[in-house]
């Protein structure tokens, strides 16, 4: 048996190959890797701080959000706050028109049954002066004689009174029919 005919055996060759492969490696390990490392390391940095980014965008993102949807609802509420007061107002407006008119109503309704009472009174007083003409003429007529009226002014004055207190009845009356 050979010595080159058993491979497990080293010869020359393998520790000639085993050199050249110890000094590649360690001329990877100085030249190669380091660079490699760098490149991988500046990779992973690049990698990190766009991770980082993306959340502090999305934690932006989520604040303004939020934001978004105070601001919003804060709108809401003002909006709300804007319509009830403009309803208020729009009550107190009609409830004090209302009033106002309910009170001119009242005073021009006042004024109307004041005017109206002394336009009857002017009527009844103008009636029964004409009534005194009237009754001393027909008394002149029927005894055919003048009649002194200030003789008789007292028969005058209760016949007025009780021509009064006939218009004064049925005007109260009217006056209870009215309401």
């Amino acid at each position: 048996m050979t010595t080159a005919g058993i491979f497990l055996l080293p010869n020359g060759t393998f520790f000639i190959e085993l050199a050249v492969s110890i000094v590649l490696i360690l001329i990877i390990m100085k030249y190669v890797i380091p660079p490699l490392n760098a490149a991988m390391e500046r990779r992973q940095e690049q990698i990190r701080s766009s991770l980082e980014a993306a959340d502090q965008a999305r934690a932006d993102a989520a604040a303004a959000d939020d934001e978004r949807r105070s601001v919003l609802e804060e709108a809401r509420v003002t909006a709300r706050e804007i319509v009830a007061q403009a309803n208020r107002t729009a009550e107190q407006v009609r409830t004090e028109a209302q009033a106002k008119g309910q009170s001119e109503y009242e005073r021009i309704l006042g004024n109307a049954e004041t005017e109206v009472g002394l336009a009857r009174q002017r009527a009844v007083e103008e009636a029964a002066n004409r009534m005194s003409e009237i009754v001393m003429e027909v008394v002149e007529q029927v005894i055919g004689r003048e009649v002194d009226a200030e003789a008789h002014r007292d028969l005058i004055d209760e016949a007025v009174r009780a021509l009064q207190a006939d218009t004064s009845g049925g005007a109260a009356a009217g006056a209870v029919v009215r309401q």
